[in-house]
């Protein structure tokens, strides 16, 4: 479509094309002359110097009759636009006399419906494994979900979930594995022609159009005319509380602003997949609080199956059901929000969560951990034995100028601070030693330590503050 597209799609209907719209200056095509084979040309009258020829039907005395029906010595072509016994195809995008979209069935659900496509068998939702091999890279990630489910993909940089949303959404191809939404096979699928919908980081709105018109250009690519495909922007724009803005064209929009109406030109095309990449990524801190929570509400109402992608673990704990982490191509784990933080599995979630995380074995409330530390142990609440996690926040960790005498902690290691800096209202230290660990602090005490880099301390944990679970 050209940078007009939605202006500029009229008049556009080649030979082939179903019922061209009646225009003003435009005479039947009964009335119009043809080539050297139409047989009688109403204006022109017969006389001897136009004979007879062996395709011309009607005699020299046989008056013109514009308005006849074609006979059967006048068969019609292939690309005769207009038929008069021709019952109408599908309506073109621009026909001005074609029935406004508010009178066509809309789904289930009217202009609100965003529960779908019609006519698809099997299950409902997401079932993806997505296999993609780039050089040396290889992307290797499962992932299923049921309608309203809304699924955050987390993980570094260069893990791969820019990767997988590119899969979902066929602008990247697999090389191996498989994609089904709502039991239909999508991995032949041109990214056109799915019934996903895509929030890009950037939001990529056309800057020549309106809001309303940028939120209207998913409806008028699926077919809808202009009347009515504006009329289902406005509803979008109405819902995101932005209907004031729709003339105004993206520039002059906020980031916040700017998000909602990306959001509403994916929603208006009632997809049955969202995917969103980096959706707050580009607003500042206090924008994102508040387009968070309406982002929050609005795939809430979502009746497909949603997809982010993130690397703000604030993001994905409040928008997703359910966080898939990937590193390095891969699953490491997945869960719900609640389950990811209180149980992290690899360094990067603990990181992530905020949590000091160990690996060890355990033997009964002791836990010895793994080679690199194995004068370090861990003393927990939890009776465990075998392959165990423990994990606790930095602040619970309390820290000393001197060996303390008398505390009731029963974890005790002597380190020494290789960092600090703010977070927050507080200051966290990075702490090496015996067991490599950060601690949280108020500005105040850490004056008093009189903590810098090298500082000597003992650190105390106390049991009740740790948390062991199998590995």
């Amino acid at each position: 479509m050209s940078a007009d597209g939605l202006e500029g799609r009229e008049g556009r209907g080649g030979p082939n094309r179903p019922d061209e719209p009646d225009e003003p200056n435009r005479r039947d095509e009964l009335d119009r002359p043809h080539g050297p084979d139409r047989p009688d040309e109403p204006n022109q009258p017969d006389g001897p110097d136009r004979p007879d020829g062996p395709n011309q039907p009607d005699g020299p005395n046989q008056p013109d009759e514009p308005n006849q029906p074609d006979g059967p010595d006048r068969p019609d072509g292939p690309n005769r636009p207009d038929e008069p016994n021709r019952p109408d195809g599908p309506d073109g995008p621009d026909r001005p006399d074609e029935p406004d979209e508010l009178d066509r069935p809309d789904g289930p659900d009217g202009l609100d419906g965003l529960d779908g496509l019609d006519g698809l068998d099997g299950p409902d939702g997401l079932d993806a494994h997505l296999v993609v091999q780039r050089g040396d890279f290889r992307l290797d990630v499962a992932l299923t979900a049921a309608p309203g489910d809304v699924v955050a993909l987390l993980g570094p940089n260069g893990a791969g979930k820019t990767t997988a949303l590119r899969a979902l959404a066929g602008l990247t191809p697999l090389t191996g594995g498989h994609l089904r939404l709502d039991g239909v096979a999508l991995e032949r699928t041109a990214p056109e022609s799915r019934p996903v919908g895509v929030v890009f980081q950037d939001y990529l709105l056309f800057p020549h159009l309106t809001a309303l018109d940028n939120i209207a250009f998913g409806p008028r690519c699926q077919g809808a005319g202009k009347a009515a495909a504006r009329a289902r922007a406005a509803e979008w724009l109405e819902r995101m509380g932005l209907a004031e803005y729709a003339g105004t064209k993206p520039r002059r929009l906020s980031g916040g602003q700017a998000q909602r109406v990306a959001l509403a030109r994916a929603l208006a095309t009632r997809p049955r997949l969202l995917l969103l990449d980096e959706p707050l990524a580009a607003l500042d801190a206090r924008t994102r609080l508040d387009v968070r929570a309406q982002l929050r509400r609005h795939l809430a109402e979502f009746e497909a199956v949603a997809v982010l992608v993130t690397h703000d673990p604030l993001d994905a704990m409040v928008l997703a059901d359910r966080l898939v982490v990937v590193e390095d191509g891969r699953v490491v784990q997945e869960g719900t929000p609640r389950d990811i933080a209180r149980h992290p599995r690899t360094d990067y979630i603990a990181h992530l969560v905020g949590l000091n995380l160990y690996r060890g074995r355990a033997e009964g409330h002791v836990v010895r951990l793994d080679a690199e530390r194995t004068d370090a142990l861990i003393t927990t609440t939890e009776d465990l034995t075998g392959p165990v996690f423990v994990a606790f926040p930095p602040s619970a960790v309390t820290l000393h100028r001197d060996r303390p005498t008398g505390s009731s902690a029963r974890n005790l290691w002597r380190c020494e601070v290789a960092g600090l800096e703010v977070h927050g209202d507080q200051i966290r230290a990075d702490l090496t030693g015996e067991l490599p660990l950060t601690a949280d602090l108020t500005t105040v005490a850490a004056a008093e330590l009189g903590l810098h880099t090298g500082t000597p301390v003992w650190a105390t944990v106390k049991a009740a503050q740790t948390h062991a679970y199998p590995a």
